[in-house]
């Protein structure tokens, strides 16, 4: 595309001595820019693809992807779970009971909704195993009345393991001696972290037995059945198709879109509006290229002259200025990608040093829906970002480039 003239002089051109180092100034603050643009899109994309699989796989992990209920409690769940999981779409079903209600401890309280699971069911369609700091799923044994909880929940309620907790019921009991909230002391024999507030401080689980038994239900009764599913996206879809299909009671479906969806659209938006923010940024920076062009069209008028002069033609002429506009392009987007790269895969342990440091939390449990900040590097954003760069900073040449071929020799050589 360029010719070895054009080449020779424009790359020189980024790089002139003696008494042109404004030059080589300008066209360095160009690369600076590019690159600074590059780097800060692709560290943003990058921890905004993070939340995006933190909210997939660990939010959603502990959330179900779909539920089917009955306005009844289910008697046979285990005959209607069989039914459920021969669906295509479905990886695993289980069996649960939810409770809201209080949880006291030395006069301390915390809202909770309890989840009743089977142990050995839950972990087919859960990955709360997977965030047990003490205790495990399987210490909820029948009859027992155990119960785990978030760590955010203990540290409240300042309650460890083998300690006990008083979960209160919104009902009230009527007896002779007049009316009392229904309460019942459970034994705290596991802790877990998601690393999510409204996970670690507002959830609990029990055994689907002692809860029946609270609710004063026959001890293999449920409220429904949970389902993990191939495709989470397809979840409305699924849930109603397989709720259509069980036959007797009337069952209906609920999906994860309705309790975590909105913040799910929130993010994905997020990230494709601050995209075409950062997008503008680097066109800013790489624009910045064609003041540059323009300054060194100025400051070089003599030297066009004199290659017109020695028989260059307009073509080599305009070449000469793009080989400089694509070389500082070029530097700064190679630069601004290895220091994106290197920040997006250093940016989760810098920010938790740095929280350590100060003492302070910059993502709190209370206000965001993950106390940490998470990092997805992604080849496919790292190309689309640089592409992105090189291809504006090519277009930024073209302008000055021309001008530049327009330059008539006699009228630049006119004051020299």
């Amino acid at each position: 595309m360029f010719r070895p003239l054009s080449l020779y002089i424009g790359a020189r051109y980024t790089r002139a001595k003696r008494r042109n180092y404004f030059v080589s100034f300008i066209s360095l603050t160009s690369m600076i820019g590019l690159a600074l643009g590059v780097l800060v899109m692709i560290l943003v994309l990058s921890v905004m693809n993070g939340f995006d699989h933190e909210m997939r796989t660990r939010v959603l992990g502990m959330v179900p992807h779909a539920t089917v209920e009955s306005a009844v409690p289910i008697s046979d769940w285990r005959k209607l779970a069989a039914g459920v999981a021969r669906h295509s779409e479905v990886q695993a079903v289980a069996p649960y009971t939810q409770v809201q209600g209080l949880l006291t401890a030395d006069g301390k309280v915390q809202k909770v909704l309890v989840n009743a699971v089977d142990p050995q069911e839950e972990a087919k369609v859960s990955i709360i195993g997977d965030f047990f700091r003490q205790g495990s799923l399987a210490d909820l044994r029948a009859g027992e009345f155990g119960m785990v909880i978030g760590d955010r929940a203990a540290a409240k309620l300042g309650v460890g393991i083998g300690d006990k907790v008083t979960f209160v019921l919104p009902e009230v009991a009527v007896t002779p001696a007049g009316v009392f909230p229904r309460m019942k002391r459970f034994t705290v024999v596991g802790i877990f972290h998601v690393g999510a507030g409204e996970l670690d401080g507002f959830l609990a689980m029990a055994n689907l037995s002692d809860v029946a038994r609270l609710k004063r239900w026959q001890p293999d009764q449920v409220q429904g059945l949970r389902l993990k599913l191939n495709d989470l996206f397809q979840a409305p879809q699924v849930a109603w198709q397989v709720a259509g299909e069980l036959k007797g009671e009337d069952f209906y479906a609920r999906d994860w879109t309705r309790t975590h969806g909105n913040l799910y659209q929130a993010i994905k938006m997020e990230k494709a509006m601050i995209g075409l923010l950062l997008l503008l940024i680097v066109a800013v920076a790489a624009f910045n290229i064609i003041s540059t062009l323009v300054m060194v069209v100025t400051d070089k008028r003599g030297d066009i002259a004199i290659l017109r002069t020695l028989g260059a033609t307009p073509r080599q002429i305009m070449g000469i200025f793009m080989v400089q506009g694509t070389v500082i392009g070029v530097v700064g987007t190679l630069i601004g990608g290895v220091l994106g790269i290197f920040a997006a895969l250093n940016v989760s342990d810098a920010i938790a040093l740095l929280e350590r440091g100060l003492g302070h939390k910059f993502l709190s449990a209370d206000v965001y829906f993950i106390d940490y900040l998470p990092s997805q590097l992604m080849v496919e954003d790292v190309v689309l970002v640089c592409s992105a760069a090189l291809v504006l900073s090519f277009l930024a040449t073209l302008y000055p480039a021309w001008r530049a071929s327009r330059t008539q020799p006699a009228e630049a050589l006119r004051y020299e």
